[in-house]
């Protein structure tokens, strides 16, 4: 199977991707068609992504904590009030 071939089968949808199979075999596709370079910059990108979001989502518990207290103290307040 030719490179042109390759991307063909990996850029045109099929509905086999849907299945664990499929998808995996989409994946290995691919993989033969990039460069090391590319998998070097996609796992990057990647590590990036889980960065930022494993950030966020530990500004949203604080942010969360905090209001958890902020509210507790109201209602205590306008309990005692």
């Amino acid at each position: 199977m030719s490179k042109k071939e390759l991307r063909k089968l990996c850029t045109t949808p099929d509905w086999r991707w849907g299945t664990f199979e499929g998808a995996e075999l989409h994946t290995l596709l691919l993989g033969l068609l990039c460069t090391f370079r590319e998998k070097l910059e996609w796992l990057e990108e990647a590590e990036t992504l889980t960065l930022r979001l494993r950030a966020s989502r530990e500004k949203r518990k604080a942010e969360g904590a905090g209001r958890t207290t902020e509210s507790k103290s109201k209602k205590q307040n306008a309990e005692n009030g």
